[in-house]
């Protein structure tokens, strides 16, 4: 099994889940709505918000017969946290490499042990 960093990830590789997910930031939306600009069947559209749903990025609800879709942000929050821990080196002055031996790996929210688990 997957952690879920990996699963999120896994789940925003692709473009067609990302439109998903794009279009669900205007809110809520029923798997018709969701398929309208994509030229794929109902039931391929199913199958990437399920990959959505088991990464945590989208949940369901009922209402009556409607089941719309709705983001969730929670794994996005914790792609957002990995990510900040690489901005130092984007945004590192490669002018000046004996900066990056001045990296204090202590500092670094994510060790290797981190990563492996």
């Amino acid at each position: 099994m997957s952690d879920p960093l990996s699963t999120t990830f896994s789940a925003l590789a692709d473009p067609t889940r990302r439109a998903i997910l794009a279009r669900l930031t205007a809110g809520e939306a029923s798997v018709t709505e969701l398929a309208k600009p994509f030229d794929m069947s109902l039931p391929s559209i199913c199958k990437h918000l399920r990959v959505l749903e088991d990464a945590g990025l989208i949940a369901r609800r009922r209402d009556g017969k409607w089941r719309p879709r709705r983001l969730e942000a929670a794994p996005l929050h914790q792609v957002a946290d990995w990510v900040q821990h690489y901005r130092q080196f984007w945004e590192y002055d490669f002018d000046h490499p004996h900066k990056l031996r001045e990296l204090d790996p202590k500092q670094l929210k994510y060790s290797h042990e981190q990563v492996r688990k």
